[in-house]
């Protein structure tokens, strides 16, 4: 009893021969458990239609591919055909897409082996920690941290040009990246930042305006991607 979660579906049929009911329940479990992970990814996530059906999908497609595959052997190269198709997406996801995608892999692996139980109780878990993750601050910059994005002509030193200001209105600053534009004439910089108490943001990025000459100045209260530069 200790161990019916490790129990394979398909232990007691012949390694040949499954029987036609047993299949269609290990099929209809992966795809109810894809539902699953599906609504648990969509949680507080701005998603399409179409990587909810992918999502939704995928845990039986892995299912019925391992399912075809007899012997170890044969596993192993069905388990690494199908996890190196994920860099042949022809949009590249974030990395909460990413997660959606190897969970749901991961079950349609556990159901095509036949742990049902193994992979409802996975499904499961994983589902709370998913919600429990995004209600909570888990991963978030600490209060107050910004960041900033300046656009300064290829004229100005970037290592120096702020270093006053930065002095005398933030607490923190770290220079995170360094980008050319427009056939190298422009710089765009990319900082985390906290303000000092009293400095309003308004009144920091006109103090940036001056000293870039009006160029794009962007502050964001969320971290930004490096191709987002």
């Amino acid at each position: 009893m200790q161990n019916m979660l490790f129990n394979n579906l398909f232990s007691s049929s012949s390694e040949t021969t499954i029987s036609t009911t047993t299949f269609l329940v290990s099929i209809a479990v992966a795809l109810v458990l894809g539902v699953i992970l599906a609504l648990a990814y969509s949680y507080k996530t701005i998603h399409t239609k179409e990587f909810m059906t992918t999502i939704a999908v995928l845990p039986a497609i892995v299912h019925v591919v391992i399912f075809l595959v007899n012997g170890n052997a044969g596993a192993g190269i069905a388990v690494m055909g199908a996890f190196s198709l994920i860099r042949f997406r022809s949009a590249a996801g974030g990395a909460k897409e990413l997660l959606a995608i190897f969970m749901s892999m991961a079950v349609g692996l556990a159901t095509g082996m036949g742990y049902i139980a193994i992979a409802a109780f996975f499904t499961i878990v994983m589902t709370i920690i998913v919600i429990v993750y995004e209600r909570t601050n888990f991963g978030e910059m600490k209060e107050g941290i910004r960041q900033l994005t300046v656009t300064i002509p290829e004229n100005l030193d970037y290592e120096e040009i702020f270093d006053d200001l930065f002095k005398e209105q933030l607490n923190y600053v770290e220079l995170l990246s360094v980008k050319t534009s427009d056939m190298g004439s422009l710089f765009k910089l990319r900082y985390n930042i906290k303000l000092k108490e009293g400095i309003s943001e308004k009144q920091f990025l006109d103090a940036i305006r001056v000293r870039n000459g009006n160029l794009e100045v962007a502050i964001n209260r969320h971290i930004v991607k490096e191709s987002g530069l």
